[in-house]
């Protein structure tokens, strides 16, 4: 006998002694009960259950299954410290799709998981450029702006929230050019990069600080998300920014009351260092643009009030564009991903007013006040030129600060799926 077990998918109803288990035993295998609803769902909570019980080493078996509820297995099975063993089911091409994913989300996870010890701004930076340039061979090149040099090309944003700390912060840019030298750049993603959060001044406190190693969630989900595109056959040129910086404390640390002049004018009033984020988006978002680049896509773990309005279910997403809201919509529907728009208009650039400065990071009250996810949203376009299509995705979804019923604690990789199907269309 086999020591996998092996993971059967089944529309009929638990013998009568198991009562209303939804996943059951028999000699060797597990069968796992689907029901009416969201059967994606069910089997994701069946993966935890699964994994919880410590198997480690699964084999998908019988005709039930297809790519989602195997993708939706493999997110609910993985953990922190390992994301296990699945012999996946199907034909050739499903396997692929299946490997590649689970290739690309198992850097992102890497990524997010890391001690912020271990992870600095430059070190993110480096790994984000070495993994897709493995991806992507000769066709990727990229260079590290760090330091000092951050302000010589007047990226003020990621070199004052980074100042505080004793390594570096830094912007990668990269490119992936598989169509020559002069070929347009169809698209530029831009992922916030903060290896872990204080809050700065804005002192964050412990229980809300203890999981900001997943800070740069964005800049793994965009990252992660490019690799899996290239993976797939990507056949357009693509660039990337990952804004990477430490927001610390220290005697160089940026302080309220600060105006930062960006390299397109707008100057800004720190009235909470703890709105970090959207600060270093602002320099990726004006170098993405900078590209020429029709689409500009950026991820980024931004606000507490974007979970406050969609949950931990779902990432929000923000754009001038109906129409790339609904595309955007339909690409997560592809591939069993969850995103909710949430309002965006032109007014919400004044929703952070300064008597000091074109406007604030942020408004002086906790969490931002109300709106707090649509205003930061707002203060981000300020930054995208007028000729680009831009969606920005506030990633609610995209760290488990403790495991529950859908996922281990940790990274969850959600993002990554949408913003690869975004580069391919």
């Amino acid at each position: 006998m086999s020591d996998v077990m092996k993971i059967y998918l089944t529309e009929d109803a638990p013998a009568a002694h198991w009562g209303s288990a939804d996943v059951t035993f028999t000699a060797g295998q597990a069968n796992i009960h689907l029901q009416g609803g969201d059967q994606l769902r069910q089997v994701q909570q069946a993966a935890r259950k699964l994994r919880g019980q410590g198997i480690n080493e699964v084999a998908l078996e019988g005709a039930l299954w297809d790519l989602h509820t195997q993708w939706a297995f493999a997110q609910g099975f993985a953990t922190a410290k390992q994301i296990g063993k699945i012999a996946w089911t199907g034909d050739d091409a499903v396997k692929k799709v299946l490997d590649d994913r689970r290739d690309s989300a198992a850097f992102a996870r890497q990524l997010i998981n890391e001690t912020p010890e271990n992870l600095a701004p430059v070190t993110l930076a480096n790994q984000a450029a070495q993994w897709l340039t493995k991806v992507g061979g000769d066709k990727v090149s990229y260079r590290i702006i760090e330091g000092e040099a951050l302000l010589e090309e007047k990226w003020i944003g990621i070199h004052s929230v980074g100042r505080g700390s004793e390594r570096p912060p830094a912007l990668l840019e990269l490119d992936y050019n598989p169509l020559g030298e002069d070929a347009p750049v169809s698209a530029a993603l831009v992922g916030k990069g903060i290896t872990f959060d204080s809050g700065g001044y804005s002192i964050k406190g412990s229980e809300g600080m203890l999981g900001m190693k997943c800070d740069m969630g964005g800049a793994a989900t965009v990252t992660a998300a490019l690799g899996l595109a290239i993976k797939s056959g990507l056949n357009k040129r693509i660039k990337l920014f990952l804004c990477c910086a430490e927001n610390l404390i220290s005697g160089r640390a940026y302080k309220l009351g600060d105006i930062l002049t960006y390299k397109n004018g707008v100057s800004v009033e720190v009235v909470n260092t703890d709105a970090e984020g959207r600060l270093v988006l602002a320099d990726g978002l004006q170098a993405a643009c900078e590209t020429g680049a029709p689409l500009v896509i950026d991820a980024a773990t931004l606000t507490g009030a974007a979970v406050m309005a969609v949950g931990t279910s779902y990432n929000a997403i923000f754009s001038p564009s109906r129409e790339l809201i609904n595309r955007t919509q339909e690409k997560a529907s592809a591939v069993a991903e969850q995103v909710w728009p949430l309002p965006l208009e032109p007014w919400h650039k004044e929703m952070c007013p300064s008597a000091y400065a074109d406007t604030a990071n942020s408004r002086p009250v906790k969490g931002g006040g109300a709106g707090g996810a649509s205003n930061a949203a707002g203060f981000l376009w300020r930054f995208v030129s007028d000729d680009t299509q831009w969606l920005h995705m506030d990633l609610a979804s995209a760290f488990a600060d403790t495991a529950n019923g859908l996922w281990a604690a940790g990274a969850t990789t959600h993002g990554v799926l949408t913003i690869a199907e975004l580069l391919q269309d």
